[in-house]
């Protein structure tokens, strides 16, 4: 298991957009792609799921990769994150 928490930044949040593009990176992989925040789990392969946190910024999300390519998995997310301006890296 592979994992590393981020937190938001952007003043919008995490919407539409941005969401899309870390589902999107997540669904490249065979692992199984998860996000915790809030006191709730979802899969990062449904966009309905990592719209629901409803992530603002100061909230922080943890991505958490489960499978046979999950060395991959964080660091790319970690690259869409930056990117697109979502936040940074909290450990």
């Amino acid at each position: 298991m592979q994992q590393k928490k981020f937190r938001v930044t952007d003043e919008d949040g995490i919407h539409a957009r941005p969401a899309t593009a870390l589902v999107n990176t997540a669904n490249k992989f065979k692992s199984e792609v998860f996000a915790e925040a809030l006191g709730k789990k979802v899969t990062m392969k449904s966009i309905l799921g990592v719209l629901s946190f409803g992530l603002e910024p100061g909230d922080e999300i943890t991505f958490i990769a489960e499978g046979e390519d999950e060395a991959q998995v964080i660091p790319a997310l970690e690259e869409v994150f930056v990117k697109e301006g979502l936040g940074e890296v909290y450990e």
